[in-house]
């Protein structure tokens, strides 16, 4: 259980920096998923009042709470596809979540890169080694979710993206009795994948190294 975290002191640092970053970054890639559409000529996300940065609007209370037991959070923002203005708006509402993440994940890294060089790591008993800390655990974590998203199973991101593009592909998920077996599949397969070192977080993590080495 990803709460027992909070009970150990070596472990609530990693606890209290997953939950920020997972909470702030959910927010923000709803609310990309939220600027797009509106650009696209979409006022749903507004009407619905999901144009907030409350996160309760945006995961839930339930969401919140599996954030807090077992680490794994999801979020929500209602659109209409069929106000978009454009032929590929299933696709640019679609992906600026994902950017969102990624650029959230450049951002932090990059400044965590740049601080680095300046004055070197840390220690991370202190206040400024756990913001170190919590800006590599934020880095890492955008690109995992940024990652994760972009998979073109539904009710993921890379799902909408990919249908907007390839009209079979959109007909033969429209025609799926139980799509939601698709996500638990590819779940239990990223979990498969993790146990073996090849999981979403360890490309995340090793991107992560890459990136602050190339620094």
């Amino acid at each position: 259980m990803f709460i027992q975290y909070l009970f150990q002191p070596e472990g609530q640092l990693l606890f209290v920096s997953v939950v920020l970053t997972v909470v702030i970054s959910i927010v923000l890639h709803e609310l990309a998923h939220g600027w797009a559409a509106l650009w696209q000529g979409d006022d749903t996300p507004r009407t619905s009042g999901h144009m907030t940065p409350d996160p309760l609007v945006h995961m839930g209370g339930m969401s919140l709470l599996a954030l807090v037991l077992v680490g794994i959070a999801w979020g929500m923002m209602p659109v209409n596809p069929n106000r978009f203005r454009s032929r590929y708006g299933d696709a640019l509402v679609a992906a600026a979540g994902p950017v969102m993440n990624v650029a959230l994940a450049l951002v932090s890294l990059t400044g965590l890169a740049l601080w680095s060089r300046a004055v070197g790591p840390i220690e991370q008993s202190t206040g400024l080694g756990n913001l170190q800390f919590f800006l590599q655990i934020f880095g890492t974590w955008n690109i995992a979710l940024a990652l994760f998203n972009l998979a073109p199973i539904p009710p993921l991101d890379g799902s909408a993206v990919l249908g907007n593009f390839s009209p079979s592909y959109k007909r033969w998920l429209g025609n799926l009795q139980n799509p939601e077996s698709l996500f638990f599949a590819y779940f239990f397969f990223m979990m498969i994948l993790s146990s073996q070192g090849h999981g979403i977080f360890d490309v995340a993590m090793r991107a992560t190294e890459t990136y602050l080495r190339i620094w």
